[in-house]
């Protein structure tokens, strides 16, 4: 499903921040040799992340969903100078890759990567958040939320992505499909959680922003 006409879409992109470089180039390499190169932040989105990012300005960030670490690079240039940013994903095939780039920037130092499951991961992190970015397999994303509402600090903000599922939030559910229906829940519970308030944004497959009271 597309939300925007092609044309707008490339408009929009070409009037918004320029893409850094080595972004860029984690792009073109993400393109090149991983599959499902869609699920790829990419340019438009990337430069909203960093604006939150920068108008937050957090000091303990929280990613759950690295893919190939182009997100992360982006929440990233809003961070505190002494801040810490923690990325969590399971596969350990792209590892590498997020290292890789995270290595090359200047946040290197900052960027704390976490394998495995992230209901377990979060569980060990003892911190309190000012952001979180959540991105990673759908049916569990009420999971996360419980798991992590807990650990936010008043006032930071959780960005939910992929809240449309190309359009099928609003269709008839497949009797196999098991993302749409707690992504249907997920975004009810976001909308009626008295702990948050919350704006969906239809911004590429639906980004959802909600602030902790």
């Amino acid at each position: 499903m597309e939300l925007l006409p092609e044309k707008i879409e490339a408009y929009v992109t070409n009037h918004s921040e320029n893409e850094p470089k080595h972004l860029q180039e984690l792009s073109k390499e993400t393109w090149q040799k991983v599959l499902v190169p869609r699920m790829l932040s990419g340019h438009f989105q990337g430069r909203i992340l960093s604006l939150i990012s920068k108008l937050v300005n957090p000091k303990n960030l929280l990613e759950i969903g690295t893919y190939t670490g182009y997100s992360a690079l982006c929440l990233a240039e809003g961070m505190q100078i002494n801040g810490a940013l923690h990325t969590i994903d399971k596969n350990e095939e792209l590892a590498a890759l997020q290292k890789k780039y995270f290595d090359k920037s200047s946040y290197k130092n900052q960027i704390h990567q976490h394998l495995g499951n992230a209901l377990d991961v979060i569980k060990t992190l003892d911190l309190k958040f000012d952001l979180v970015f959540i991105d990673a397999d759908k049916s569990n994303y009420s999971n996360y939320f419980h798991a992590i509402i807990d650990k936010m600090n008043v006032g930071g903000v959780i960005i939910s992505d992929n809240v449309l599922w190309s359009g099928k939030v609003i269709e008839p559910i497949q009797p196999k499909d098991i993302d749409t229906p707690a992504l249907i829940e997920y975004n009810k519970l976001l909308k009626n959680d008295s702990r948050i308030e919350t704006v969906l944004l239809p911004i590429r497959d639906g980004l959802t922003i909600s602030r902790v009271k």
